[in-house]
């Protein structure tokens, strides 16, 4: 049986463990959260793409704890742990060298480490193998090193780990042909890169693409709401186009761990080589600028109903970043909640995937409780299941920055 240890259970991490165990693997899962790991032995889930069910059948097969000690057992070694921005919009790296410093001193000779964490092109090579090295090993002649991105969209159903296709880019050829097998074990097709950089920056690409698609759309939206143009009826019409248009749509804004940090990611290393990528940072900015568009479109809603913010009674519906997902990672609806907040709106949320937000100490409410009598409803993420209609009927003005109640002929529907 091949032991596969994964460092960071998270919601890339432990559907990851869950389909290794599945496919006969015995898995080591380490990581730092306390919570996690006693979830984890108790085979209850805290990711909403791994229903708890199968994680119970699967549980003898993964051994959970916070200590690297178990991972010299292993075979192969995936890390999985978060790659975040600085409050300056900066990789950090910390979690990545803290988990390699801590995976150096149990590392054996012989094993294959892979990074699925998203990083910047370069940093498999330049800043995981020296630290790995401080083991006296040295990559790609005593052990393997390879990098293969992550490419989970919490809530999907359609693409998941097994038939999404997995790039990997190894250290050397011997380490490709390690880390194409360990994949091909869950994954019904691998494709094999030149280099771990090729593969690095083959994720930045993939979102950074959306990312700035997303920015040109929003920005699209900005135009139209002032020229009185209805941005949902041109997204339709230009969706007919059957070849050289893929459709995007507007919305307050970007969330998830991806999109609103990868091209900062590649920014910052661009700069490491004299080049400015304008591109990509105006896209950047442009979708950070969404949430202050969409605070000052219920501004104005509220004021052409005779009302202002500060005392309005708002209710957010929808606080993740996406729908059917409890993810909150770089959510637009935080910060339209705390900018709304700040100019004195009673603000009231209801998310069914988002029981409560302890840093704003505030609760989910019944949706008939949190729309009705409302000044403003502001449909943030459309959930699927929960009736935004009943938004219509019981505030007195409704902002539908998701386009869901286009169809609504009521006169108190505002849209993006």
């Amino acid at each position: 049986m091949t032991t596969v240890g994964i460092i960071g259970l998270g919601y890339v991490g432990l559907p990851l463990a869950v389909e290794l165990a599945a496919a006969g693997c015995e898995v080591v899962a380490v990581d730092i959260e306390h919570r996690r790991v006693q979830m984890l032995q108790e085979g209850r889930s805290y990711v909403e793409d791994v229903p708890s069910e199968r994680l119970a059948q699967l549980r003898s097969r993964i051994r959970a704890g916070t200590s690297y000690a178990p991972l010299a057992e292993a075979e192969a070694v995936i890390v999985c742990v978060p790659t975040p921005l600085t409050a300056n919009r900066e990789p950090e790296l910390g979690p990545l060298l803290d988990s390699a410093r801590a995976l150096s001193g149990v590392l054996r000779a012989g094993q294959l480490v892979v990074l699925e964490s998203t990083t910047f092109p370069g940093t498999t090579r330049e800043r995981l193998a020296p630290l790995l090295e401080e083991s006296g090993l040295a990559a790609g002649t005593d052990f393997n090193l390879a990098f293969s991105p992550e490419r989970v969209d919490p809530g999907r159903t359609d693409f998941t780990l097994a038939n999404t296709p997995k790039v990997v880019g190894g250290l050397t050829e011997a380490c490709l042909r390690r880390a194409v097998q360990l994949y091909e074990m869950v994954c019904e097709r691998v494709v094999a890169v030149s280099s771990p950089e090729v593969a690095e920056m083959s994720k930045l690409l993939e979102n950074i693409f959306r990312s700035v698609n997303i920015a040109l759309v929003n920005e699209m939206a900005m135009l139209t709401d002032r020229m009185g143009i209805d941005i949902w009826e041109v997204v339709e019409a230009a969706s007919t186009k059957p070849y050289g248009f893929m459709r995007f749509e507007p919305g307050p804004g970007m969330g998830g761990h991806c999109l609103p940090v990868d091209p900062f990611y590649l920014s910052w290393r661009a700069r490491e080589f004299d080049m400015s990528t304008e591109f990509i940072e105006l896209a950047g900015k442009i979708n950070q600028q969404m949430p202050y568009h969409c605070v000052a479109k219920a501004q104005r809603a509220l004021n052409d109903a005779g009302l202002a913010v500060r005392g309005a009674r708002i209710a957010v519906l929808g606080v993740s970043y996406k729908p059917g997902v409890g993810d909150l990672r770089e959510s637009p609806a935080l910060k339209i909640i705390d900018l709304l907040g700040e100019l004195g709106g009673d603000v009231v949320y209801h998310d069914p995937h988002v029981p409560q937000l302890p840093e704003r100490g505030m609760r989910s409410v019944d949706l008939e409780e949190a729309v009705h009598g409302a000044d403003l409803a502001l449909i943030v993420t459309a959930h699927p299941g929960v009736d935004h209609e009943l938004a219509v009927r019981g505030a007195r003005v409704v902002l539908d920055l998701r386009g869901v109640l286009r169809d609504e002929g009521a006169g108190n529907v505002v849209r993006l």
